[in-house]
């Protein structure tokens, strides 16, 4: 069942009702007491005299959202008054009509079953006729009077009564009145359509989902649209909130977190509420499995972060009855796994385009923006991180003020986030359960902030942090996440991670990081010491003044762990505002991470002792060796990214490039010559070494290098050969002229990248063979102009592959210009499982730096008498590395055919045409398209692997826009994290295993 806004009515009642009775009496009062609600009632009195009352009459009952049919002793008397009734029961059964009657002086019972003096007169009006109608009007009776209603016999005064029924069909009202509130909302219909995949409301199954992401990502907003847009669906619904849960448990804040008078009385305030009856009494845990388990009810819980609560209220789906639906929010996605809830719906920030409609609609009222505030408003969005909370808060304070305040207001943006975002952010660091996980949230939020976490692992391996589950539970809270191999943190959330550090002390020297370039400045200017700066991160382009560093300064950091003084500007080699005039003749010895951009010596600190060191990272300097002669432990496990290197003099050193970078590895000093002993490498960074041409060592394998990078070292010539262990191998804007045959050998490759090799005209077959690069989300070759491209494509088993060119290969046979085509299939095509093909986009990418983009494949089905019988689509997501022009974007995909009805060949349909559209994102231009069509042939293990993905119960915000149907279908792509390569199920184009070309 989709979600969807309900009908538009035009009254809130309609009265039936017989005149001659309660015209004058009980419905005059009644009607008043409604008006009194501002509940708007049809008046059949209000109809005009040249008006038809019968098709009047007929459109008011299906106008309105309740019906109140009044049961009076002459009501069976009118034949007006029954075939309202047909009409009313009508309206139930097909829009969800609400029904209550009122059995009004009579017995509900003679009603129901036609006898007593409201029996006799019925039987009058039905004597004597032929028709259906009689056996109708009986059956419209029985129906309604089996409705649970109001008989007035059971009030002591007629008042009560009326405020009654008036307070009931008031609190229906409010409650079936779908919430408009967040109609504005930018993106909340995909997310409400994704959860639609997920709370399935057509299943009979009682189901639990949880929405799960960091604080200020929606999670509520989303909670609160989807339960204004579906309770009209359930018995009873009631949303719990954070304030419901905390007034029920006050009288217990000093009790056993597992106290039984809590459980009791949280399950007594939630039947309450749930079955609108005041001060329940309960004895025992099992009522609300026993009163609840045949209501279809719908229950949301917000903002959960204790177990206990969860498993108090919503103990298991078994609890309610059939067609209920337990919906889950929080931050921690551990209280979801450990309840069973594994329909997991992950809120993620929005995209760029998508923040910027929800500021816009915050502070201009609309979701666009305002003549004069472009640039502005952008920068603003900006500075909110996409965050939702963010962009409403700043949206909020900027609404109603002109372009001189937005300006003023912009140097307080850049300074930090407003303390309202950062103090309801804190709730999740608040939330952590140790105090070593809080801690190791600080190193990320200040130092480690995209960073491996293989890396962060080795740097506080010694810390007494336990950070293979720290890192998880941080996860878990929403406080990092993690792409790729590396972690990841909002920049709000990094920034409330340096507001906790900066509450430590007034005094710098007495925090555990510094983060802030005034503090690093006065730290450095003064003359105290500092045992408690373990960390610190300097910004250079922060620097508005020169800052000139004591030679001595470094020996008042004794127990400083992590040195990070870094560049974010591209252009590495300007001016750098940060002096040591006298040298440098200390740094301590604790260092494990040593980044320092724009190095102004020539070596390090001779008395440096780097036995702890792991990291050493020294982009831009003027390194001309490491240390002066000094004994290096050649198993000290480092890389070292050193960019900037002039000479290459140190003698018991190994310096693999030169002049603009390199990267230097160090031997042992007793046996230089036993390549046995180079340092063990994982990572081999040589990027832009514009002199590097093959002094690349041969006849080595380093066993341990998983990552080789020579980007930019545009003279290098020769394909590398110095690991069989290799599986990253970065070779973009090199000499390089061919992939050799001995490629096969890299038998752990997973990653190629060699665009912009504009010397490369030749790749050997023998790279089908590595099978873990077949699964390679896309093999680029951007702006590799003199590359053999039909060859590649034709002996090509890769899914993807971006090629230089402007027109579609004569190999695709079906062509068009645009984004779409039609092919015409024959009837035989029709009987497989799967129509896959192989297609062929010609591409501009007018995006100058890397990014993601999403195409989406449709197909639509036409017979030959151009009815259409089905569609389906699906969404393909590559990584474009730079602006292109004319490239040729060239993936495998495929469509089932008989996934949910017959097979489509015994429909008869012969022939079938089938329009392919490719619609992209608004930066990519698709100039050309074209379609080979192929015979997909699948393996058992595959083709399990492609109904196991219907199971997936995992969905991410990544997959926005995507219909139910494609979240059937599936693929496999590679995930790589740190050194470990893992398969896993992703929504994607599902895969082939083999293909034989098919004509049609």
């Amino acid at each position: 069942m989709a979600i969807s806004s309900s009908c538009n009515w035009v009254f809130d009642v309609f009265p039936s009702f017989s005149g001659e009775d309660v015209r004058r009496t009980f419905l005059s009062h009644l009607l008043l007491s409604l008006d009194h609600k501002l509940i708007t009632c049809f008046k059949d009195n209000e109809i005009e005299r040249s008006q038809s009352i019968g098709l009047k009459l007929v459109h008011a009952i299906r106008d309105s959202r309740i019906a109140i049919v009044v049961f009076s002793k002459t009501y069976a008397s009118s034949t007006w008054c029954l075939n309202e009734l047909l009409e009313i029961v009508k309206c139930k059964e097909d829009k969800g009509q609400i029904v209550i009657p009122v059995f009004y002086g009579l017995d509900p019972s003679h009603v129901r079953k036609q006898t007593g003096e409201f029996g006799e007169t019925f039987q009058m009006i039905c004597k004597n006729r032929s028709d259906e109608l009689p056996d109708l009007w009986k059956g419209a009776l029985t129906h309604v009077a089996n409705i649970h209603g109001y008989h007035s016999d059971n009030w002591s005064n007629e008042a009560h009564l009326i405020e009654d029924i008036t307070n009931d069909v008031l609190g229906r009202l409010v409650s079936l009145t779908p919430s408009m509130e967040f109609a504005d909302f930018a993106g909340i219909e995909d997310h409400i359509a994704k959860m639609s995949v997920l709370l399935q409301l057509e299943s009979e199954e009682a189901r639990m989902v949880g929405i799960w992401g960091p604080v200020g990502i929606g999670k509520t907003t989303i909670a609160r649209a989807l339960f204004g847009r579906i309770s009209r669906h359930f018995q009873s619904s009631i949303f719990i909130d954070r304030a419901f849960v905390s007034k029920t448990m006050e009288i217990f804040r000093t009790a056993n977190p597992d106290d039984y008078n809590m459980k009791l009385r949280l399950q007594e305030s939630f039947l309450s509420e749930i079955l609108n009856k005041k001060d329940i009494k309960i004895h025992h845990l099992g009522v609300v499995g026993e009163r609840l388990k045949h209501k279809r009810v719908l229950v949301v819980l917000d903002d959960l972060s204790d177990q206990l609560v969860l498993d108090s209220l919503v103990g298991g789906t078994q609890w309610f009855g059939c067609w209920s639906r337990i919906l889950v929010v929080t931050k921690d996605k551990h209280v979801l796994r450990a309840h069973g809830i594994d329909r997991i719906y992950e809120v993620a920030v929005p995209s760029d385009e998508l923040a910027l409609d929800m500021f816009c609609t915050y502070a201009f009222r609309e979701n666009s923006q305002r003549d004069g505030f472009n640039e502005l408003a952008s920068e603003v969005a900006k500075f909110a991180g996409n965050l939702p909370l963010a962009l409403n808060v700043l949206g909020l304070y900027l609404r109603g003020r002109d372009k001189e305040d937005w300006l003023d207001m912009l140097p307080r943006l850049r300074k930090g986030p407003d303390g309202k975002i950062l103090k309801a952010l804190r709730v999740s660091y608040d939330g952590l359960g140790c105090k070593e996980d809080k801690a190791l949230f600080r190193h990320i939020a200040c130092l480690f902030n995209g960073m491996e976490a293989n890396d962060i692992k080795m740097l506080l391996a010694d810390s007494g942090l336990d950070v293979n589950i720290g890192l998880k539970n941080l996860i878990d809270n929403s406080l990092i996440h993690e792409r790729g191999s590396c972690v990841h943190t909002h920049c709000l959330v990094q920034e409330m991670g340096k507001e906790i550090v900066r509450t430590q002390s007034n005094k710098p020297r007495e925090r555990e990081f510094l983060v802030d370039s005034k503090d690093v400045c006065d730290l450095f200017s003064g003359n105290s010491d500092s045992k408690k700066v373990i960390g610190i991160s300097l910004n250079l382009e922060e620097l508005y003044e020169l800052l000139r560093i004591d030679k001595k300064a470094f020996r008042r950091l004794r127990n400083l762990r992590f040195l990070r003084i870094y560049k974010d500007s591209l252009d590495l080699h300007k001016q750098i505002r940060l002096h040591l005039p006298g040298g440098l003749n200390y740094l301590s010895p604790k260092l494990k991470l040593l980044c320092w951009d724009g190095f102004p010596l020539p070596c390090l600190p001779s008395s440096f002792h780097a036995e702890h060191l792991i990291v050493l990272r020294m982009r831009s300097s003027k390194l001309e060796k490491l240390w002066e002669e000094v004994e290096v432990n050649y198993q000290w496990r480092t890389y070292v990214d050193k960019w900037g290197v002039k000479t290459c003099t140190r003698t018991r050193t190994c310096i693999l490039g030169c002049v603009t970078s390199s990267f230097v590895f160090v031997q042992s000093p007793t046996c230089p010559e036993d390549p046995d002993s180079v340092l063990m490498l994982n990572e081999l960074y040589m990027n832009d070494c514009e002199s590097l041409l093959t002094v690349l060592p041969t006849g080595i394998n380093l066993e341990s290098l998983y990552r080789l990078d020579l980007s930019g070292s545009s003279r290098f010539r020769s394909f590398p050969y110095i690991s069989t262990n290799i599986s990253f191998l970065i070779l973009n804007q090199t000499d390089i002229k061919e992939v050799p045959w001995w490629i096969e050998n890299f038998s752990r490759l997973v990653c190629l990248e060699m665009w912009e090799c504009k010397r490369l005209n030749y790749i050997s077959p023998n790279i089908s063979k590595l099978k873990l690069l077949e699964k390679l989300p896309a093999l680029s070759f951007i702006n590799c102009f003199k590359l053999d491209q039909e060859a590649l494509i034709q002996q090509s088993v890769f899914k993807y592959l971006i090629l230089p060119g402007g027109k579609v290969p004569s190999h695709f046979t079906n062509q068009a210009t645009g984004s779409s085509l039609v092919i015409r299939l024959l009837q035989s095509s029709l009987s497989k499982q799967l129509l896959g093909f192989r297609a062929c986009l010609v591409v501009d990418a007018n995006e100058p730096k890397s990014k993601i983009s999403s195409w989406i494949i449709s197909c639509h089905f036409t017979g030959k008498d151009r009815s259409s019988f089905r569609s389906s689509d699906c969404q393909l997501d590559i990584e474009l590395p730079r602006q292109m022009d004319n490239h040729l974007v060239i993936f495998d995909c495929c469509f089932p055919l008989n996934e949910d009805n017959d097979s489509l060949a015994e429909l008869n349909y012969d022939p079938v045409d089938v329009e392919i559209k490719f619609t992209g994102d608004s930066r990519c231009e698709i100039k050309g398209c074209g379609v080979q069509l192929s015979e997909v042939c699948f393996s058992d293990e595959q083709l399990s692997n492609f109904c196991e993905a219907d199971k997936s119960n995992m969905v991410t915000a990544e997959e926005f826009g995507k219909s139910s149907a494609e979240a059937r279908r599936s693929g496999k792509r590679l995930r790589v994290t740190g050194k470990t390569i893992q398969e896993s199920t992703d929504m994607r184009c599902s895969q082939t295993v083999k293909e034989r070309w098919m004509y049609v």
